[in-house]
């Protein structure tokens, strides 16, 4: 039997939906496939995809190719033309055992079943796909997907849906499980994280699921949220921050942008003025935390002053990890309808903009020195700090530990212990 081969593309979820799928696969003894789990977020994203197919379809001669994810839920027409493709599937279609039942002889596709892609809005169930584990001593929990927000550069809700929850009991069983197989950290991970809650009974909120986690998996020894909107950020998620040391600070936001014009033309909640109170209110309840940030350079309208704006912001809200995207114009989306910015200039921005994320990231690395960590192994000479700084040992560590070590330097953009 030769297993699938699996490639994914671009954000942690979809990371975490292959291995999902692998389980699906081999539960139901699909057989030398190239599954391809694709990302949408970027015209780049896309180009990507295609490169990786025509890849792996040269590497693995006469393997049926499934194409699935983001790319292939918001255009199937554009991988179903593809002469390597076998079958596209939607996000949702991914998920679901039936799906992988009748791939057990995807030789055997006929021309009219070669795209399964269904209206993503329609779906209202949450995920029942919960994997034991992702990475060997970090795990991934998915706890929501989709998002009710329309803003105006991005593709991502109609390839992901609306919004859907995982109730959080099933949460917590999840990862009491995932604790008695002996991961120490556990990451909840979402497309619109701080959303969780809105479409379950009494309407909860992301706090609430946290402090409850805490307070039901008591062994847990760390717990780590993924990327949020922060103008979302509710009381009991505040409160968590400030007396939960079990909560890890460090907080990726969703941030896209420092001009105020800019994020009213990008249908942003927030204004600059609401991200630099909420880093200041975070940092003053826990003065260790450090933020993390998704920002687009070259936003159609966006002028040098506004893009100053931008980079302006990585110092006043103190970012540390910087995720800098090129803005790419998405069909179907509003922003695509207004004035571009030109190409030159959009690579000019973003590499200004990468630029100031180098140098506070260096400002942060070289503030550690000489601090004690508790790092989490990853493996015999890396692990990370309750930041999430990447550390290199100079030693070799047991795994999936917890140590307690001083930082002697950094290098390569890691700190040295």
């Amino acid at each position: 039997m030769r297993p699938p081969v699996f490639s994914t593309l671009g954000c942690r979820l979809n990371a975490y939906e292959t291995e999902a799928m692998k389980e699906l696969a081999a539960a139901h003894g699909v057989e030398g496939a190239v599954v391809v789990n694709t990302c949408a977020v970027t015209a780049e994203a896309v180009r990507k995809a295609k490169q990786e197919i025509r890849r792996l379809a040269r590497e693995n001669p006469g393997a049926p190719v499934i194409v699935t994810g983001c790319a292939a839920q918001t255009e199937p027409e554009t991988f179903a033309a593809m002469p390597e493709v076998s079958r596209v599937i939607g996000n949702h279609e991914k998920m679901q055992p039936e799906t992988w039942i009748g791939l057990q002889a995807p030789d055997l596709i006929g021309e009219t079943e070669r795209v399964m892609v269904d209206d993503i809005m329609s779906v209202k169930e949450t995920a029942g796909h919960l994997i034991d584990g992702f990475g060997r001593h970090r795990a991934y929990v998915q706890v929501q997907n989709g998002c009710d927000h329309r803003c105006t550069f991005c593709i991502i809700p109609y390839g992901r849906g609306n919004s859907r929850s995982v109730p959080a009991g099933v949460v917590v069983e999840q990862i009491r499980r995932l604790v008695d197989k002996g991961f120490a950290e556990v990451v909840l991970t979402g497309v619109d994280l701080t959303s969780w809650g809105a479409d379950l009974p009494g309407e909860p909120r992301l706090g609430d699921l946290v402090m409850r986690i805490l307070r039901l998996a008591p062994d847990l020894r760390r717990l780590r949220i993924s990327s949020i909107d922060s103008i979302e950020a509710d009381e009991n998620l505040m409160l968590a921050i400030a007396t939960e040391p079990r909560l890890m600070p460090h907080l990726h936001l969703s941030l896209q942008h420092g001009d105020d014009l800019i994020l009213k033309r990008m249908k942003r909640r927030h204004l600059r003025d609401d991200a630099i109170r909420f880093c200041d209110e975070a940092r003053r309840l826990r003065p260790d935390i450090v933020f993390g940030a998704d920002l687009i350079a070259g936003f159609p309208t966006e002028t040098e002053a506004m893009f100053e704006n931008s980079v302006k912001l990585v110092e006043e809200c103190g970012l540390t990890f910087l995720h800098v995207f090129p803005y790419s114009a998405r069909k179907g989306t509003p922003a695509a309808r207004m004035p571009q910015v030109r190409g030159p200039a959009i690579r000019d921005r973003a590499a200004r903009l990468r630029q100031a994320g180098d140098a506070a990231l260096l400002r942060h690395l070289a503030a550690q020195r000489g601090k004690v960590h508790r790092i989490l192994t990853e493996g015999p000479r890396i692990g990370r700090t309750e930041q999430f700084t990447e550390v290199v040992f100079a030693a070799d560590r047991a795994e999936g530990a917890i140590v307690e070590t001083a930082i002697t330097g950094f290098a390569d953009g890691r700190l040295l212990a």
